[in-house]
């Protein structure tokens, strides 16, 4: 592990990078209130967050990273447009890999601009490729928005959407719901008999769980409702198996998802901004043509990103943690914005890994 004096110089290093291209150094508190972050972090950041109570303030967490107390900070008073920077410890819990620190230090670049996203996108995507130019790391993208619209434009109730909007970032589940709303999943003889009823059901055990009985009652009519829907067409089943089976270099990934339209027209605008930014890119001297495009990459890391995702990893060790993250996540101004939003893109780096792979290679 990279010495800790080291590691806030390279981390200083960094910061300095994106200083020079116009962000304004921000800081966040260590301990932040842990109500609306639970909720915005997926399963896998909040179940390893440390999490404490207050008798003033409540529950408190220590911060599992810095995006959201930024978009936070924005939202309460930030110009247009803006840039950020800042660096210093996040905080996660480890119960699988005792190798792996619970302590570590980020750097990170945010950026909030409603002019042009696709350039944003590229900026933050090729800034910190730049800063990456000296150790020997491969790129994955992605666009959670691509698949977000995709679960849109299908021909089933709203109920059914909103079940697989939610499960977008929980694969297996998203691929049981998929299962089950297109017909492909049997249903067994006591949740048939159940399903299939029209009367209330008679429930003569006593309640012991927290949910009443009117709570069961239209959980149980909520089941029948779904089961009485049609199912999600063979076609629209199969257009989103092979958009999620995509992973190819950008141009064709593009290619390939423009003939996947045909069948899901809704993914239409997500391409063209997909275009736009593969444009930016190569503007941004971005190799594109080796860039790989991964349709479901993104889908376990923060629940906050909608669009564009990246991350860069270690050539042959795919045991190592990425380099550096990030995406877009402009439905998180909205939500902390109170109705209020702004396109934003960001992306952090792990200075202490950074220097980990340097010295294992010198």
């Amino acid at each position: 592990m990279a010495d800790r004096a080291k590691t806030l110089l390279r981390a200083a290093d960094l910061r300095a990078r994106f200083e020079a291209e116009g962000a304004r150094v921000v800081e966040a508190a260590i301990l932040q209130p842990a109500e609306a972050l639970l909720d915005l972090y997926g399963e896998d950041i909040r179940a390893r967050a440390y999490v404490t109570s207050d008798a003033l303030r409540g529950e408190q967490m220590l911060r599992p990273d810095f995006t959201v107390p930024v978009v936070q900070m924005h939202m309460a008073d930030g110009a247009e447009p803006a840039r950020y920077t800042y660096s210093g410890e996040v905080f996660r819990r480890q119960e699988h890999d005792p190798d792996r620190p619970s302590e570590f230090i980020q750097v990170g670049y945010e950026v909030f601009d409603r002019t042009d996203p696709a350039s944003a996108d590229a900026e933050v995507f090729a800034l910190i490729s730049q800063a990456l130019a000296d150790v020997p790391v491969m790129a994955s993208t992605g666009d959670i928005g691509i698949l977000m619209a995709a679960v849109e434009g299908l021909k089933t109730d709203e109920r059914r959407k909103h079940a697989l909007m939610r499960h977008i970032w929980r694969p297996r589940r998203f691929r049981t719901l998929l299962d089950r709303f297109g017909g492909q999943r049997p249903v067994s003889g006591a949740r048939a008999e159940l399903l299939t009823g029209s009367d209330e059901v008679e429930l003569d055990a006593p309640l012991i769980g927290k949910r009443t009985h009117a709570e069961i009652t239209a959980r149980i009519a909520a089941l029948r409702a779904d089961h009485a829907a049609p199912p999600i067409s063979e076609t629209e089943l199969s257009a989103l198996e092979t958009l999620l089976a995509i992973r190819e270099t950008l141009p064709f990934a593009l290619e390939h998802l423009r003939d996947v339209a045909v069948d899901l027209p809704s993914i239409g605008q997500a391409l063209d901004r997909l275009e736009a930014r593969i444009t930016a890119l190569a503007a941004r001297g971005v190799d594109v043509d080796h860039l790989e495009f991964e349709a479901s990459y993104g889908r376990t890391s923060m629940e906050y990103y909608d669009g564009f995702v990246f991350g860069f990893y270690v050539q042959g060790r795919p045991d190592l943690p990425p380099l550096a993250t990030g995406g877009r996540y402009d439905a998180l101004t909205r939500y902390l914005g109170d109705g209020a939003e702004i396109p934003a893109v960001g992306g952090i780096l792990r200075p202490g890994l950074i220097l980990d792979l340097q010295e294992s290679l010198s």
